[in-house]
């Protein structure tokens, strides 16, 4: 069956690192890919002129500019919404640091094609990877905590709450209410919050884990807060609606 996908990427301060990133999309969803978005949350650094030259050079590849920093919610959803008004059947989150793969993406979505999932996040616990790709020990053992947590309130089995590399069907992007959620990171949590309030089905496939010594600029404690927050909300039927 014919499908067509469009990629976004949120990207605050990334010269360094996305180039790499679309380079590293496979050659072989090419003839199915509407775009790639590159939403630019106000980077102070050079990775707007990066972005526009990569535009110029690929047609494909749509920059989008935010003028100040509005946080990694607000350039999801922007992603979000541009893949649903290009008529994309799937859309892919894949981060401009690298730590995701879009390697991944072909098989993810004949996942999602072959098995009806509406939602499918890579997860790197799965792989066992975690910590020999780098990842944090704290990360690690917190990640475990908050997943133990996130699995009985939500009824789930997943493995991996907190990667963002995250694809959607399209039935996820006309049923979730974008508008309503977060602006923060736990934009993706308010996702599978909101897609399970709405008995979508969510699933999880492993994916390397890799960290490269990147900048991280999510705040540990301040994020453990706002999933406690999401939880708390589902449990009221904060997704109903």
């Amino acid at each position: 069956m014919n499908k067509k996908i469009s990629i976004f990427i949120p990207a605050f301060n990334a010269e360094e690192h996305i180039v790499k990133v679309i380079n590293r999309i496979p050659q072989s969803i090419r003839p199915e890919l509407n775009a790639v978005y590159i939403i630019n949350d106000g980077s102070s650094d050079n990775t707007a002129s990066v972005i526009d030259q990569l535009g110029k050079n690929d047609l494909s590849i749509k920059p989008v500019h935010f003028k100040n920093n509005k946080g990694y919610g607000w350039a999801v959803r922007t992603g979000l919404k541009m893949c649903l008004d290009d008529g994309c059947d799937y859309a892919v989150c894949v981060h401009a640091d690298g730590q995701y793969p879009p390697e991944s993406i072909p098989g993810f979505i004949d996942k999602m094609q072959n098995e009806g999932i509406d939602i499918l996040q890579g997860s790197r616990i799965a792989s066992g990877t975690a910590l020999s790709g780098g990842m944090p020990l704290y990360k690690f053992i917190a990640g475990k905590c908050l997943t133990a947590l996130e699995n009985l309130v939500f009824g789930l089995r997943m493995t991996d709450y907190h990667s963002g590399f995250l694809l959607y069907s399209r039935r996820a992007i006309e049923s979730i209410p974008l508008e309503k959620l977060s602006g923060s990171f736990d934009f993706d949590l308010e996702v599978i919050a909101s897609a399970r309030a709405k008995g979508l089905s969510i699933a999880e496939s492993a994916i390397p884990t890799r960290y490269a010594g990147e900048k991280s600029y999510l705040n540990p404690i301040t994020y453990g807060l706002r999933v406690l927050r999401v939880v708390c909300k589902y449990s009221l039927g904060g997704y109903i609606s």
